[in-house]
C-alpha cells in the first residue's frame, strides 16, 4: 500500500494509467478482505489519479464494473461522479447503486448526470420526485419517456404543471399508461388537439358530462382573454364556480398585460381582496409573491415569468437579482401550498 502511494505521485502520465487500473482490480477482487484504512487510501489514491489518466481507461473501467454486482460501493460511487463519458454506465446500468445513493448524487451532479439518472431502469419514487423538480427540459423528458421510472401521483402532478410551459414533455405524459386519469384530464386544457384525441381514446371512463366539460375547457383556453370591466370579479366568480380558475388563466391575463383582472383572479385564488394582492404582488417584495404563487400553484419553473411581467406592468424592475432568485427558490422549497398559503394570508392581514 505505501508502495502504491508513491507510485501515484509519478509524473508518467501512462505508468499512471497501469497503477490506476491495478489500483482498481485490486479493490474490486479484494475490497471484503481489506481494512477499512486500505480501503481509504485506495480511494484515495484513485481519486488522485483519475484527472490524469486517459478517459478510454476509465470508460474501460466503468463499463465492466457497471455489470458487476459485487463491485465496491465505494468504487462505483467515484466512477458515478467522474466524467459524464465515464459515470454513464454506472449510472445506466449498475446495480450496486442504491435509489440513496441517487439521492445524495442528484445533489450535485450536472445536467448530463441527471439525464443518465432519469433514464436508467426502475428507478423508486424518491428519485423520480427529485429529478421532477429539476428546471432541465432534457432531465425531465428523460424522466417521463422511461416507462419503468416509478412516478406517484404527487410527482405526476408536479410534471402535469410543468408541461404547460414544457410543450416537449406533454406528448411522453399523455402517452404514460400509469398517468392518473384525472391528470390526463387536466392536460386536455392545454395540448394539442392530437394529443387531447389521444387521451379521450385512452380514459374511456370519461362520461358524457366529462366530455362537455373538456369541450368548454379547451374553447376557454383558445379564445382571448377578456378586457376587465367593472365586471371582471363576475367573471371571475363564474370561472371559479365552473373550476376553471387556474394558474393558467392567471398566466394568461398576465401576458396580455390585464394586470387588473390578474389581481382579481390571484385575489380570489388567495382568499383576499384585491387591494391586499395587489399590496402583496408589487410593492412587497419577491418572497411575499413567491409564497403567492406557491399557494396558488403557480410552478417554480414560471414564477420568473411571473415576476417580470408583473413588475413590467406596473414600470418596476422585471430582471430577479441573484439574491432574489435564492429567496425565491427558499420560499418554493420550504413550505407547501397550504404553509404558503397561510403565510401570505397572515402577511395580508398586517397591511394597512
Amino acid at each position: 500500500m505505501a508502495r502504491l502511494s508513491q507510485l501515484a505521485a509519478d509524473p508518467q502520465t501512462a505508468r499512471r494509467g497501469d497503477i490506476y487500473l491495478a489500483v482498481a482490480t485490486l479493490y474490486q477482487s479484494q475490497a471484503i478482505r481489506l481494512s477499512e484504512r486500505e480501503r481509504r487510501l485506495m480511494r484515495e489514491i484513485l481519486l488522485r489519479l483519475s484527472s490524469d489518466v486517459e478517459m478510454a481507461i476509465r470508460i474501460s473501467l466503468a463499463e465492466r464494473l457497471a455489470e458487476d454486482d459485487q463491485a465496491p460501493s465505494e468504487l462505483i460511487l467515484l466512477l458515478a461522479d467522474d466524467r459524464i463519458e465515464v459515470a454513464r454506465p454506472i449510472l445506466l446500468r449498475s446495480r450496486i447503486l442504491t435509489d440513496e445513493d441517487l439521492l445524495t448524487l442528484l445533489d450535485h451532479l450536472g445536467e448530463e448526470h441527471l439525464v443518465a439518472c432519469a433514464e436508467r431502469s426502475h428507478i423508486g419514487e424518491r428519485v423520480c420526485a427529485s429529478l421532477a423538480q429539476n428546471q432541465s427540459q432534457s432531465v425531465l423528458v428523460a424522466l417521463v419517456r422511461n416507462a419503468t421510472a416509478q412516478i406517484n401521483p404527487q410527482t405526476f402532478e408536479t410534471l402535469i404543471e410543468k408541461s404547460k410551459e414544457i410543450a416537449a414533455l406533454q406528448g411522453p405524459l399523455a402517452h404514460r399508461a400509469d398517468l392518473p386519469a384525472s391528470l390526463a384530464l387536466r392536460m386536455c386544457d392545454w395540448v394539442s388537439d392530437t394529443l387531447r384525441a389521444h387521451i379521450r381514446l385512452s380514459y374511456p371512463q370519461i362520461s358524457a358530462a366529462a366530455e362537455q366539460k373538456l369541450d368548454a375547457a379547451t374553447r376557454f383556453v383558445q379564445s382571448p382573454a377578456p378586457s376587465v370591466t367593472p365586471g371582471g370579479s363576475k367573471l371571475v366568480d363564474k370561472l371559479a364556480g365552473a373550476g376553471q380558475l387556474k394558474a393558467g388563466f392567471l398566466l394568461r391575463v398576465l401576458h396580455q398585460g390585464q394586470l387588473d383582472l390578474f389581481d382579481i383572479a390571484f385575489a380570489r385564488l388567495l382568499g383576499l381582496e384585491p387591494e391586499q394582492v395587489s399590496q402583496i404582488l408589487h410593492r412587497s417584495g419577491v418572497v411575499p409573491l413567491a409564497l403567492a404563487c406557491r399557494g396558488v400553484g403557480i410552478d417554480r419553473c414560471v414564477f420568473s415569468t411571473v415576476y417580470s411581467l408583473s413588475r413590467q406592468a406596473i414600470g418596476a424592475a422585471p430582471m430577479l437579482t441573484v439574491a432574489e432568485i435564492t429567496q425565491a427558490d427558499t420560499a418554493f422549497e420550504s413550505f407547501t401550498k397550504a404553509e404558503a398559503l397561510g403565510r401570505v394570508r397572515a402577511l395580508a392581514g398586517t397591511l394597512s
